[in-house]
């Protein structure tokens, strides 16, 4: 028999604590992540789903490991034994090992089916619907104009629902594949270039929820992150006709001159300042910038602009558009702003500092 060292005894011991601790830990209902709090119907039958397999999987579980060691303690080895005799075909255990698990497999698969097809398939095909759009590597979202359904609102980063209401999804990417993923509210669904995938979600209490690709999509993968704001219906009405207005203007000499800025340093050829656009206009490479001083994230959620009260803080947001703005690919590398900005390709177009200090206060006043 094999005898470990009291050391390797020790560290396999640890090995397995550490795992358990980060099974119990990873599975905290708390977690901004975590499935285990299911906020919306379709949430709530995903995780209804993973406790039926898991059930599952644990009775399989029991019952084989149960066997195995039955077999070993009732026909072991013992002393002088005699070769036993060897028995070549049963029938009845065959049949019953056939039958069990496909029986089983049979149970599982009905409530995965039904499940499957209540999350494809949307309660309400007239409800809310939103386009959302991936990118490397943001998130554009795109509602129809409450006033004209030629035109629709766009915008990046924060996706806002009302509460209780069914909102349609229209998935599609601009590059790569890209994956929807909100897990307190609903699964992931691939967002496909050149296709499109639908699915429908919904939120039971108002707040802020995450929202993440979960399709390897390059090196920024991981910060590729969205914000799900959910309003009262009242509060999302007012909202949505907010977007569909034009960005404050300030007269503010040092704000003019940002926007001055804004307009001959290149910026127009990636990003645009007004939110309203007629269905289906080509996007630009970077986002809609016509109301970023009010988004909760920039840069793909590199960036959280909200203080302690959860609200977004004029401060923080200037402090995280400077540090954008100075050296984008620091703040988020491989990002096409640094590799394709006039200002950031050719030293000589370089942004002066008094001409930063402008951009910034001019993007600030975007609200």
């Amino acid at each position: 028999m094999l005898r470990l060292s009291p050391r390797y005894r020790y560290l396999i011991a640890l090995a397995m604590v550490g795992m358990l601790a980060a099974l119990l830990f990873g599975c905290t209902p708390n977690d901004p992540h975590s499935t285990f709090d299911a906020r919306g119907p379709v949430a709530q039958s995903q995780l209804n789903l993973f406790w039926i397999i898991l059930a599952a999987g644990a009775i399989v579980f029991v019952l084989v490991e149960g066997a195995i060691i039955y077999s070993i303690i009732k026909f072991r080895r013992r002393r002088n034994d005699e070769i036993p005799e060897q028995v070549e075909g049963n029938s009845t255990v065959e049949f019953a090992w056939t039958a069990g698990p496909t029986a089983l497999l049979v149970l599982v698969a009905i409530p995965t089916i039904i499940t499957t097809f209540d999350n494809q398939v949307s309660p309400d095909q007239n409800a809310l619907t939103v386009d959302v759009v991936g990118h490397q590597w943001w998130f554009e979202f795109r509602y129809r104009h409450p006033d004209d359904p030629e035109k629709e609102i766009r915008f990046a980063n924060d996706l806002h629902i009302p509460v209780d209401e069914v909102v349609n999804v229209n998935l599609g990417s601009e590059d790569v594949i890209h994956s929807f993923w909100i897990p307190k509210i609903a699964g992931k669904v691939d967002m496909i270039p050149g296709g499109g995938n639908t699915m429908w979600i919904q939120a039971d209490q108002t707040g802020f929820y995450y929202g993440q690709c979960l399709e390897f999509c390059g090196v920024q993968h991981a910060n590729m992150r969205f914000r799900v704001i959910v309003h009262s219906e009242e509060d999302f009405d007012a909202w949505l006709r907010s977007e569909a207005e034009p960005a404050i203007d300030s007269p503010d000499p040092l704000v003019q001159e940002g926007k001055r800025v804004f307009l001959t340093a290149g910026c127009t050829a990636c990003h645009q300042t007004q939110s309203v656009v007629n269905v289906g206009q080509v996007s630009l490479q970077g986002p809609n910038l016509t109301h970023v001083a009010s988004r909760t994230n920039i840069a793909g959620g590199v960036f959280d602009n909200r203080g302690e009260d959860g609200e977004v803080n004029d401060a923080i947001f200037q402090r995280n558009i400077r540090t954008w703005l100075e050296d984008p690919e620091k703040a988020k590398t491989g990002n096409v702003m640094a590799r394709e900005a006039p200002s950031y390709m050719n030293p000589e177009d370089a942004l002066s500092e008094a001409e930063l200090s402008a951009l910034v206060a001019y993007l600030s006043s975007l609200k």
